[in-house]
């Protein structure tokens, strides 16, 4: 069990504490829903989250083969519905792997990045394609 703490300073910004390491974030609403953009808005920390996530576990999953993914970069990007209630539409993340691809190494990472738990936690409704670029490729 991890504890959050949080405050609503006003003007559509909030502070949350990780109480665990003290570590702070602040979130802004962002500008096209009346804010200033000057901080991760909500949608984005869930965003970030997938990416971060689906990394996390890839790379627990690539250290049981003895594989090491220090230095893999992502991309994700957030496209809110069009339609309907505002919510998250389409997440669309790419990562750049530091190892060439082999079959079963693709197999392993992809299946770690669409089953981590934030990826499992998203509403089924939300678009989240994955793209896996390999070293040589």
């Amino acid at each position: 069990m991890v504890k959050i703490t949080g405050e609503y300073q006003g003007d559509l910004h909030c502070t949350a504490t990780h109480v665990p390491s003290g570590n702070v974030l602040v979130t802004d609403a962002p500008k096209d829903n009346q804010g200033r953009g000057e901080a991760f808005s909500p949608t984005d920390l869930a965003t970030t989250a997938l990416a971060t996530c689906m990394a996390t576990i890839m790379a627990i999953a690539a250290r049981k083969q003895g594989v090491e993914l220090r230095g893999m970069k992502f991309e994700v990007t957030k496209e809110m519905s069009a339609y309907g209630p505002r919510r998250l539409g389409r997440l669309a993340t790419h990562f750049w792997l530091p190892v060439p691809r082999t079959e079963a190494l693709a197999k392993l990472l992809q299946n770690a990045a669409e089953t981590c738990p934030v990826h499992l936690s998203l509403d089924s409704s939300i678009e989240k394609p994955v793209v896996l670029h390999w070293a040589g490729e």
